[in-house]
């Protein structure tokens, strides 16, 4: 059966998840986190993605990534996965796969939807009950983006930027968006998307990306016909 195609416009953010083969843990020591952020960063500038937002929980991880040049992310997400697995099997004396299967990942648009898909990725750790506040947990981006700690991984969005002219305003202004949870229905959005490789995303923007790429953006919804190659992803210039 061929691969679904994934929507990939360069400079439109993506919600990108990658879980752990079998469900199976990822990360099995504080040293393995530190690596994993290690050779984010480095592929990340590789093959130029800005990173806006992670989590690395213990199975899975999300990031929030906008790339700038084509196929960006499927070369960076490539090169991680070569890095991150030979240390791991290395490290404990393992072989065969680390993740299941390729990512997943969903177009996000801006307007509406990027701040909420930050507070969705760095609240991860709450919603599984391992901590109280986001806060708490080490291995995401909160502690940068909420309260100023240095992180090379991250490159902040031109909508984060906008919260506040100086550095304390932005970081005020976004610890407030977790004051309240994400309701359900917004939460279904989020995980309906990445899940289905879609867009998260307002109508009118849905519509705008099926008219360029002539392909389905939304669930149950017939789409126009387009020409597939196994194993392709697609690209709008």
């Amino acid at each position: 059966m061929p691969r679904k195609p994934r929507f990939i416009l360069p400079g439109f953010p993506q919600h990108v998840i990658q879980r752990g083969n079998n469900r199976e843990p990822c990360f099995l020591s504080e040293i393995d986190y530190r690596r994993y952020l290690e050779d984010l960063h480095i592929s990340a500038e590789k093959y130029h993605c800005q990173i806006h937002a992670y989590v690395l929980m213990t199975n899975h991880v999300h990031l929030l990534v906008t790339p700038t040049e084509k196929y960006a992310i499927s070369e960076m997400m490539q090169a991680l996965g070569r890095r991150y697995v030979t240390y791991i099997n290395r490290t404990y004396g393992r072989t065969g796969t680390l993740w299941e299967g390729r990512y997943k990942a969903s177009l996000v648009d801006s307007d509406g939807y990027l701040l909420n898909c930050m507070r969705y990725i760095e609240l991860n750790p709450t919603r599984a009950s391992m901590v109280q506040h986001p806060g708490e947990y080490q291995w995401s981006s909160y502690a940068a983006n909420a309260q100023g700690a240095d992180d090379n991984v991250l490159i902040p969005h031109g909508l984060y930027m906008a919260l506040g002219k100086e550095d304390y305003e932005r970081m005020t202004a976004y610890r407030d968006l977790f004051r309240y949870h994400i309701d359900g229905e917004l939460l279904d959005e989020i995980r309906d998307a990445v899940n289905h490789e879609l867009i998260l995303g307002r109508s009118h923007f849905k519509d705008k990306i099926e008219q360029m790429t002539s392909r389905q953006a939304r669930l149950g919804v017939p789409g126009r016909p387009r020409v597939e190659e196994e194993g392709c992803e697609y690209y709008v210039e």
